[in-house]
């Protein structure tokens, strides 16, 4: 298999800060342009060839990310300018186990030198190892791309049914007639462990539409059980965010067996019948929803909106046979959708339990 070498990170990449670029120039072409974070907009020029590998500079640091085509690496990021002849994918596989955090230099905003990474001192296997390494990795990424591929489609079909009902439909109800929301817990800080059977779902676990239940507080059994089950959460179930900067944003518990509980500040969609919470869910994700619990919320420096107030989210009164008829479809369309989201879970666990393996060249 060959032996890992020591190398300064310098000498096998070399990083370069990216390029300003405004919100306001970017002109919606289609070449993405590389924030900390990832995408943050598109643009019709690039600076960078794919493929190519970005971390995070600014704010969000450290964090790699992989673009397989042009791209225009923001300021916010430090891109591979040199690859000095190392496997692409392995370099983005192995900067997934460095911990940037250690050469922030900000105060405030947490930042990146690259002079100061260039300096690590890295274990670097030879190019046959390194391909080895990212075709294993890779193989599992493909399939998590396909099943996440297959839901986008699954969720866009899922909009269409919900569109085409609302057509040009006054909101003269509201989201209540399908839903109640069910606050969370107030679990007491000082009793969250970071290991254990019972999770704990905050408000930082909600992301793109999903549930992180791998990187959750945990609580121990002995506190769960004088609580009400009510606040016990499963799969499926759909939470939403009621407080901070994020407040409204949506996700999906994908399927899974662990015990995981809801905190407060954290509503569930309790629906009222089979398929309900799945109509609530696409109302409070369009345009209109997001604009709603954004006007709704209270508070300036941390923003509010109560369980109460989601309910009162404005919703045509349509005919009731043609709404049971739509979450009846919409149920079909979701379940697809969870269990997807439960098997991309088991592959995102068994790449990153195979990246610790694999990248760790005592083992090999």
């Amino acid at each position: 298999m060959g032996e890992w070498k020591e190398y300064k990170l310098g000498e096998v990449l070399t990083f370069q800060r990216g390029y300003d670029l405004p919100k306001s120039e970017m002109n919606g072409g289609d070449i993405p342009v590389a924030g900390s974070n990832g995408v943050i907009g598109y643009h019709n020029q690039y600076t960078t060839k794919g493929p190519g590998i970005t971390i995070g500079r600014s704010g969000n640091i450290g964090i790699p990310k992989f673009y397989k085509d042009n791209f225009w690496a923001h300021n916010t990021v430090l891109y591979v300018k040199d690859f000095h002849g190392s496997d692409e994918r392995f370099m983005y596989y192995f900067l997934q186990t460095v911990d940037f955090t250690q050469f922030n230099t900000g105060s405030a905003v947490p930042s990146l030198n690259r002079n100061h990474i260039h300096e690590l001192r890295v274990f670097i296997p030879p190019l046959s190892e390194q391909k080895r390494i990212a075709s294993i990795l890779r193989s599992l990424d493909d399939k998590i791309d396909l099943l996440q591929r297959e839901n986008k489609t699954l969720e866009a079909m899922a909009e269409t049914l919900f569109n085409k009902t609302l057509s040009d439909k006054e909101n003269d109800g509201t989201i209540e007639q399908f839903v109640s929301i069910q606050n969370g817990y107030a679990f007491k800080s000082k009793d969250f462990q970071e290991h254990g059977i019972n999770g704990v779902i905050k408000i930082k676990n909600i992301s793109g539409g999903v549930i992180d239940i791998n990187k959750t507080d945990c609580i121990d059994s002995n506190i769960v059980q004088g609580i009400s089950p009510k606040f016990k959460v499963h799969t499926g179930d759909i939470l939403i965010a009621m407080t901070g900067a994020e407040i409204g944003k949506l996700g999906i518990i994908p399927s899974t067996n662990k015990n995981l509980w809801l905190n407060q500040r954290v509503g569930m969609l309790a629906e009222r019948y089979p398929g309900a919470k799945y109509i609530a869910y696409l109302q409070l994700k369009s345009d209109y929803g997001l604009d709603y619990v954004e006007n709704t919320a209270t508070g300036s420096a941390q923003p509010n909106i109560s369980s109460s107030a989601i309910e009162n989210c404005g919703f045509p009164l349509l005919d009731v046979s043609a709404i049971k008829a739509l979450a009846y479809q919409l149920e079909g369309l979701y379940e697809k959708i969870i269990h997807n989201l439960g098997h991309i879970n088991g592959l995102e666990l068994l790449r990153n339990e195979l990246l610790i393996q694999l990248m760790d060249n005592t083992n090999l």
